[in-house]
């Protein structure tokens, strides 16, 4: 059994998906910093000075001065601002990753078109004919012109 496994660990398909979970897993990192540190500031500043990993609903009825108050408190609370950053991160992931296939996808080779049929169907009796025939051997009917 521990042959069988390290036989199946060492196909590179698996090391190839483990690296890329790896790099991928540090990637959404760096995402998630572009997100929060980078373009949200702007974002919010452009908007009247929003911080928008602060933003909540309250559902406990009682007033915090801000997210971390509620939490500490363990208010009932809508975190939207949170939610807003992680679809922002989301896409931002959604759409490099499309890239990043998209031209992998040009660097594949591209695949060989079929080769033309080098027979044809004789419309009478269904026999496999060559293309230029002008009459079927099988059953003898003469063939229109292609």
């Amino acid at each position: 059994m521990l042959k069988e496994f390290k036989e199946f660990a060492m196909r590179g398909n698996v090391l190839d998906m483990a690296i890329g979970i790896i790099i991928g897993a540090a990637f959404g990192k760096i995402i998630t910093s572009l997100v929060n540190d980078i373009l949200m500031p702007p974002i919010g500043l452009a908007l009247g000075k929003i911080d928008f990993s602060s933003m909540f609903i309250n559902l406990s009825g009682q007033s915090y001065a801000s997210l971390a108050d509620a939490k500490k408190a363990g208010a009932a609370v809508v975190s939207y601002g949170v939610f807003i950053n992680t679809v922002l991160d989301f896409l931002i992931v959604a759409f490099v990753i499309f890239l990043f296939v998209r031209q992998v996808n040009r660097w594949q080779k591209p695949k060989e078109a079929p080769a033309a049929p080098a027979t044809k169907e004789c419309p009478y009796c269904t026999s496999s004919i060559a293309l230029k025939a002008t009459r079927c051997p099988q059953c003898t009917s003469e063939l229109k012109a292609a």
